[in-house]
């Protein structure tokens, strides 16, 4: 596990730092965990020749580094690994919250499916004054007798409007004469603050179209419109196995050992994102314990953490070549989270190995996790969209970065402490900006990556 974090930072390091020694100049990282702006070469400045040597042919033109997938493709192998979504189910309504329609949804029934009182005041017949009625009517009582013209009674908002009404008038709309007959203070308008009969909707008229996802206000219409349950395609199921001996899951770091972030953020994480997380194992460095838990897992998608690169506790590898697994990607082409890894278990099963370092196992959430989890749930993809940088992000000479951002108006803000380690920024961030190699200068439009929880206020309440 810590091998895939250590290879990620010495890779950007020494990547960056040859790639400006060649101009004159060394990449030289600041205290927030940021890459800081180039200056020239110095004793104090790393060096190639002081650098641990990556893996691979040299830096830059590794064979891992030319063996890693495009970020944009990567994410499209992602979309199109899982070769179809659950089988729909019928769900209660309180359960379907961030599901997906598998059926369209049609009115059962018009709506309102009664003439309705739109304002509390009185129901009127014909032109005022009007002599009123003693009994009120409420908005759930059956329907009231006809009026007659120069008729009113006390209506509810909601309430069935009595026969042969020509208007409501509203309650500050209407006064009592000494003789207790009601005037109207403005003109009454015929129709006025009446709902009729089918306004919203036909019974069997189509209310929302498949595909759509389940929002309380979904919710709201599919009661209004008659619904019990829908139908609906079921949560993927997704089980995270935390992998390393090094991690604590209490108390503070000490002697080596650090604590475990991911064990806590990933389910949340998982379920903002469509799943239903079944287990979250800590395993340590058990190869053999590792190859059971996949062997027995009946997960939709199983999500490890760390082990991906090919230190001597790096287990991932091996295993998933020992249950002849198909890996559709095998690193990718960004940072942080360079060995991040996809792999087909069984039909329509699939592994997502994140690396062991918090903010790159962010980085391949969003990269291969989301992506999946989108075709397995039946969602649609957000539409892409880009915002100008605020200030300058400094790149990786080959690779796409991902850095947390704040959105402030029309502007992406980007936050330091976004080393692989890092989770400060994230911690605070709306979205992920996508650096092109090279980096990015203020003004320049960058594509953008919503937080789940930036996107849609219920996302995290999907539990």
């Amino acid at each position: 596990m810590t091998a895939s974090g250590q290879y990620e930072e010495v890779d950007l390091a020494v990547e960056e730092a040859l790639a400006l020694v060649k101009e004159g100049g060394a990449v030289v990282p600041d205290d927030s965990g940021t890459t800081g702006s180039p200056r020239p070469a110095s004793a104090s400045a790393p060096t190639p020749a002081s650098a641990p040597a990556p893996r691979g042919d040299g830096p830059g033109g590794t064979a891992e580094h030319h063996a890693a997938t495009p970020w944009q493709q990567a994410r499209g192998v992602a979309g199109r690994a899982a070769r179809r979504p659950g089988t729909p189910v019928s769900v209660p309504l309180d359960a379907a919250l961030g599901l997906v329609l598998a059926a369209p949804l049609t009115a059962l029934t018009d709506l309102p499916s009664f003439d309705t009182s739109a304002m509390d005041g009185w129901a009127v017949a014909g032109p005022g004054p009007w002599d009123v009625r003693a009994e009120g009517v409420l908005a759930g009582h059956d329907a009231p007798a006809p009026l007659t013209d120069g008729e009113a009674v006390p209506i509810a908002t909601g309430a069935r409007i009595p026969q042969d009404t020509s208007a409501v008038l509203r309650s500050e709309h209407g006064r009592s004469d000494d003789n207790g007959r009601l005037h109207a203070t403005r003109k009454v308008v015929h129709g006025q603050d009446i709902r009729p009969r089918g306004q919203e909707c036909r019974s069997g008229d189509p209310l929302l179209p498949l595909g759509t996802l389940v929002t309380p206000a979904v919710l709201g219409l599919a009661a209004a419109a008659g619904y019990d349950t829908v139908s609906a395609l079921p949560r993927p199921r997704a089980e995270v196995l935390v992998l390393g001996d090094e991690l604590l899951t209490g108390g503070r770091p000490h002697d080596g050992l650090i604590r475990d972030a991911l064990g806590p953020m990933l389910p949340p994480w998982l379920r903002a994102l469509g799943a239903e997380v079944v287990a979250v194992r800590r395993l340590g460095d058990d190869a053999q314990a590792l190859r059971k838990a996949l062997e027995d897992s009946d997960a939709d998608l199983v999500v490890t953490t760390g082990g991906t690169a090919a230190g001597p506790v790096d287990h991932v590898h091996p295993i998933l070549r020992g249950l002849g697994a198909e890996l559709l990607v095998d690193g990718v082409k960004v940072r942080p989270g360079h060995p991040m890894l996809l792999a087909r278990l069984k039909e329509n099963q699939h592994l997502v190995g994140l690396p062991g370092n918090p903010l790159a196992a962010v980085s391949g959430l969003l990269t291969l996790a989301e992506p999946l989890l989108r075709t397995l749930s039946g969602r649609t993809a957000p539409e892409p969209y880009a915002l100008p940088l605020q200030d300058t992000v400094h790149g990786h000479p080959y690779d796409t970065r991902l850095v947390p951002v704040v959105l402030r108006e029309d502007r992406a803000v980007p936050l330091h402490y976004n080393g692989p380690a890092m989770l400060r920024s994230v911690a605070v961030a709306d979205a992920l900006a996508v650096v092109p190699p090279g980096g990015a200068r203020p003004g320049q439009e960058l594509e953008i990556l919503d937080l789940p929880w930036a996107m849609a206020g219920i996302e995290v309440c999907f539990t």
